[in-house]
């Protein structure tokens, strides 16, 4: 939603306006609410074409047509006013994102998604044929996606069944890659109900495979391939494929109609009945969880509507008039056409130029999309740090894409793989398989080494935002390995700083648990070599089997212990420590390390959990920018969560990498992870650098790239940079 802008109506028609929903060529889509309250979408025809008395008679013809559909898949029409100065119409209002957004953030949906989708869809195009229209423009940007099902919005392009369009005979009204051929070949008379059922075709392989079935690329293209070749099925599913190939035969004649495709697809002899319960009963839970938690997003956010306000003339998006590319002449005979209503999409040929005219989408934004596999766990043990990391990085694609003059749109590709390791390898596969152009992830040890090898194998950069294994900077052949965070074995770092420059202190005592294997180990192993304030360090272990810190604080206690140091990865035991501490009196500095900083160590732990201090390799998500910080509440309804940036980085970096190589379609990812190497990126929360022969962030030498928290209250005060604490000279 952007504000209105200053020289926009208060009023249309009784509908209350409240902000822009976009923008284009043929007019403006305002939310508004109508005098019954309700949220509505209303779309007002621009005055240039409302003076075409050809154009005015279409839009009245159509209103009349489309304001007796009914159906519980079809938004319908609610009031029109085909005969204002500015004709208007205004449709209920969906907040739902369209399918296009969500595969192309999350992947291919499951054979269960599709199937519901596929049957409601075809369900909607039942009523429309029933009432003698057609729709003309099935494609993912008219799916909406609802808790309860999908949404057919806009027949704006809708034409009564035999009719002829008010446009040049030699337009081609439709979306590129999810029209018929008789679109295509713009043979209007040949336009009828199998030509929507092509679209639903196209729809239903995209849904299934998150590929086109003819392709991408330049429109006239993907409009040979339409008409000439087969469409490319390899990876729909073999249970959706023999229905998908039927819609998608060339000729219309051998296509099934809308009523048999949704029989088809809720027949329970199929193999599509299985997996989900009848298409036609309620389908709440029919999404995957990663759509449904952005479906259920947008449906919050739609509840808090901002109250109305103008913004300055700049600030309106009205989209500029549509210009021939550059190096290109424009337009000839075959010319742009504004046909239909408000939202239309319609393609011109002519010299070799391609121009389009959609509400709401500024002209040439037909743009290559490369896809980033975003890989973690985000249902098991670290889903709080995973999900946050899911959220940054999908802020990023929004804000990449939303840039002006952009040369590509991102998407991401989300797989949970719950931290397990045969989760992992089949998200390696699917990544791999789908030539995504890197991958953000894993976010577990476990997951990282099962898929390592398969990223490796297919030259795909494997950038890890919050994992630091040991195990894989040893590994030499993982030549497209990118650690963007600290490493771990400087844990040690940030806690010697403070125990030198804030709270000085003589002797250490670092109480080792041995549960926390490997990491426990360097970090006291660390503080012994290089003791802080360059005094005296001893270690006192405690067995992993035991519970008992008081002997090991005893001891060190009688030692004259003047600060302790945590070397545990467990909130709970540290919590024990902490609670040991308090109960024989200590009083000075405590630290630990980020692995126990969370909630369970401030809950068990109580008062003695209160004053800790830790050493962490991410960022405080609130601290690094006030926009950032704005913007993620905004999409998520709370505050950034941990390693939120870093991830938002990450996307930043690989964008950066495709920026570099032009950002052209054919970008391997092999090239983005050669590129990767030797690229400076200045991140919200660090700058990000690689070489060919460190397979981490360079720019977070040893001490750097740590930063510093305190517990006070039920929080974990950020402290700052590590290296705003350590002693120079």
């Amino acid at each position: 939603m952007r504000p209105l802008a200053a020289d926009d109506p208060e009023d249309i028609g009784g509908h209350r306006l409240l902000a822009r929903l976009g923008a284009g060529g043929m007019g403006v889509v305002y939310l508004a609410r109508s005098g019954g309250e309700a949220l509505v979408a209303l779309k007002v025809i621009r005055a240039e074409h409302a003076a075409d008395p050809a154009f005015r008679a279409r839009f009245r013809r159509e209103v009349t047509a489309v304001r007796g559909l009914s159906g519980r898949w079809l938004v319908p029409v609610v009031a029109a006013d085909p005969e204002a100065r500015s004709p208007w119409l205004a449709t209920e209002f969906v907040p739902g994102p369209a399918l296009a957004e969500a595969v192309d953030g999350h992947g291919a949906l499951p054979v269960a998604a599709v199937r519901v989708l596929g049957s409601r869809l075809a369900e909607a195009l039942t009523a429309v044929h029933a009432a003698g229209l057609v729709h003309r423009d099935v494609k993912p940007g008219n799916v909406l996606l609802g808790l309860d099902g999908p949404r057919l919005i806009d027949f704006g392009i809708a034409l009564a069944a035999g009719a002829t369009a008010l446009t040049a005979p030699d337009a081609v009204v439709g979306t590129p890659g999810f029209l018929s051929p008789e679109q295509a070949r713009a043979r209007a008379e040949e336009v009828g109900p199998p030509s929507d059922v092509f679209s639903l075709g196209c729809v239903l392989a995209y849904a299934a495979s998150a590929r086109r079935p003819f392709g991408t690329g330049h429109a006239a293209a993907v409009l040979f391939r339409t008409v000439h070749e087969d469409p490319s099925l390899t990876d729909v599913p073999a249970g959706l494929r023999p229905l998908i190939e039927s819609c998608l035969a060339k000729d219309p004649a051998r296509r099934p109609t809308a009523a048999r495709v949704r029989a088809a697809l809720q027949d329970p002899r199929t193999r599509l009945a299985r997996d989900a319960g009848p298409a036609g009963g309620g389908a709440e839970g029919w999404l995957p969880p990663a759509v449904l938690r952005l479906v259920a997003e947008r449906s919050a956010r739609a509840l808090d509507i901002p109250a109305p306000h103008r913004a300055a003339p700049e600030e309106a998006v009205t989209g500029p008039a549509p210009t021939a590319p550059a190096g290109q002449r424009a337009p000839g005979r075959r010319r742009v056409l504004a046909a239909g209503g408000a939202a239309a999409s319609v393609l011109a040929l002519g010299g070799g130029t391609a121009a389009y005219l959609t509400l709401g989408r500024r002209p040439g934004t037909e743009l290559p999309v490369h896809t980033l596999g975003f890989q973690a766990d985000l249902s098991g043990a670290d889903e709080t740090d995973g999900a946050a990391q899911e959220r940054g990085a999908r802020l990023a694609v929004a804000h990449h894409n939303a840039r002006a003059g952009i040369a590509f749109r991102l998407a991401l590709d989300t797989f949970d793989d719950r931290g397990d390791a045969n989760r992992a390898r089949q998200a390696a596969e699917r990544f791999t398989k789908a030539a995504v152009r890197a991958v953000l992830g894993p976010d577990t040890p476990t997951a990282a080494r099962a898929a390592a090898p398969r990223y490796q194998t297919a030259r795909t950069a494997m950038v890890l935002v919050s994992l630091d294994d040991p195990r894989l900077d040893e590994d030499d052949t993982l030549r497209t390995l990118r650690v963007t965070r600290a490493p771990e074995r400087f844990l040690a770092v940030p806690l010697a700083a403070y125990l030198t420059s804030v709270r000085p202190v003589g002797r250490t005592a670092v109480i080792d648990d041995r549960a926390a294997g490997r990491v426990g180990s360097d970090l006291a192993d660390s503080l012994t070599q290089r003791p802080p304030n360059e005094g005296a360090t001893r270690v006192y272990p405690v067995p992993a089997e035991s519970d008992d810190f008081s002997p090991a604080v005893r001891a060190a206690l009688a030692d004259r212990a003047q600060a302790v140091v945590f070397t545990g990865t467990s909130a709970d035991r540290a919590a024990r420590c902490a609670r040991a501490l308090a109960d024989a009196g200590f009083t000075g500095p405590r630290l630990g390390t980020w692995h126990i900083m969370r909630p369970d160590f401030l809950r068990e732990g109580g008062a003695a959990a209160q004053g800790w201090v830790f050493g962490a390799p991410f960022t405080d998500p609130g601290s690094v920018s006030g926009t950032f910080r704005a913007a993620y509440r905004t999409a998520y309804g709370t505050a950034p969560g941990r390693w939120a940036p870093e991830a938002y980085d990450a996307v930043g970096l690989v964008a950066r990498a495709l920026e570099s190589l032009g950002g052209r379609a054919g970008v391997t990812a092999g090239a983005v992870a050669e590129r990767l190497s030797d690229l400076t990126y200045p991140g919200l929360a660090k700058s990000l650098r690689f070489t060919a022969e460190i397979p981490r962030n360079i720019d977070t030498p040893r001490g750097e790239g740590y930063f510093l928290y305190q517990t006070e209250g039920n929080v974990f005060r950020f402290l700052g940079p590590s290296d705003r604490f350590t002693k120079h000279g």
